[in-house]
């Protein structure tokens, strides 16, 4: 079990490729011992961005501050404060803050180790395995 504020959870810079003034917190991971899911915050400050990439899992956003730009392959849609974001599996995507305040989002996805349990799942989570912000 795990009930604390989210600011005693460290900041860390996200440190991909192709991403710009952008914070990661692990709220909740593995080694909050949860077994399935990952729950982490982002800030991206203004002009910032998360990677344009994709992987064999969804993303599920909760926007909590700002607006911004989901950068798509086949779109650019814009959302703000309160936006719910779902990103389909294989679907290049980057989150770019378009204000000049903070954008502050919620995002949900699976560990690298449940990723692996599921067949369609081949690839290695970018902010939740490896070398990357390792859980």
């Amino acid at each position: 079990m795990k009930a604390v504020d989210y600011t005693k959870v460290e900041a860390e810079e996200v440190n991909v490729e192709g991403a710009k003034n952008a914070t990661i917190r692990w709220l909740i991971s593995q080694k909050d011992n949860a077994p399935n899911f990952a729950l982490r915050m982002f800030d991206v400050q203004p002009g910032g961005f998360t990677p344009y990439h994709s992987h064999d899992w969804e993303h599920e956003v909760f926007v909590l501050e700002g607006s911004g730009m989901l950068i798509t392959e086949k779109e650019e849609i814009p959302f703000g404060k309160y936006g719910v974001i779902y990103v389909d599996p294989n679907m290049k995507h980057q989150f770019r803050n378009t204000e000049d305040t903070v954008l502050r989002f919620l995002c949900i996805v699976p560990h690298q180790k449940t990723a692996k349990k599921n067949k369609k799942n081949k690839t290695m989570n970018p902010f939740a395995g490896g070398l990357v912000n390792n859980c």
